[in-house]
């Protein structure tokens, strides 16, 4: 895999990122760790933001400061995508949330909608995808052809995920070769059923501690 993917390399993420996949780690240490990733994956995706500058007063003096020039608008695709949210919030504090409700159907595993909080047309610059697994990768094409039908186009659109599977990956590649994709880490097996091995399991389950037996 090459082009616009780029997989974090960080001692601190790798850590977390085991943590997660432990069976016996709670819904409280789960979610604090995807936010964490998460808020990495945002420092670093962010890192080539453009600047406008503006001058302004400290108590001692003048200085010039700066501001992100692009409107960012963030993404999460419901419902593990919103255990990325409030991370990216933290950094783009007045960023509007478009949810996006899609689920992947358990025989034919294609993505189905059911929810979109897209305007009739786009307000921002610069949209973060918010998904923490990309598994086939069919969800995720699904949330972005919405997102480019909507008018943004793939240039300007970043997707986050915390863990990705080289299939589904190469999928979404595929699919979308402009998309600039950021990734904690990345699994070689997909099982017979499209669940990343090893995974994390079921990451909204995980979240919201709604494990089912």
């Amino acid at each position: 895999m090459a082009g616009k993917l780029n997989v974090l390399s960080h001692p601190i993420v790798n850590a977390r990122l085991s943590q997660l996949r432990q069976t016996s780690t709670s819904s409280k240490d789960f979610r604090e760790g995807i936010h964490d990733i998460s808020l990495i994956l945002g420092l670093e995706a962010s890192r080539n933001l453009e600047e406008d500058k503006f001058l302004g007063e400290t108590p001692i003096g003048p200085f010039t400061g700066t501001v992100i020039k692009p409107k960012v608008g963030l993404t999460p695709i419901l419902r593990a995508g919103l255990g990325m949210t409030e991370a990216l919030l933290n950094l783009f504090p007045t960023a509007p949330v478009y949810h996006l409700g899609l689920f992947r159907e358990k025989v034919s595993l294609q993505p189905v909608e059911y929810y979109s909080k897209l305007p009739s047309e786009p307000p921002i610059d610069l949209c973060f995808l918010l998904d923490p697994l990309i598994a086939t990768g069919g969800t995720a094409c699904a949330a972005l052809s919405m997102i480019v039908d909507w008018g943004l186009p793939i240039s300007n659109i970043k997707l986050l995920c915390v863990l990705g599977s080289e299939e589904g990956l190469k999928h979404v590649q595929a699919e979308f070769p402009g998309l600039e994709i950021w990734v904690a880490a990345v699994d070689a097996h997909l099982t017979a059923d499209g669940l990343i091995s090893p995974g994390l399991g079921d990451t909204g389950d995980r979240l919201f501690h709604t494990i089912r037996e």
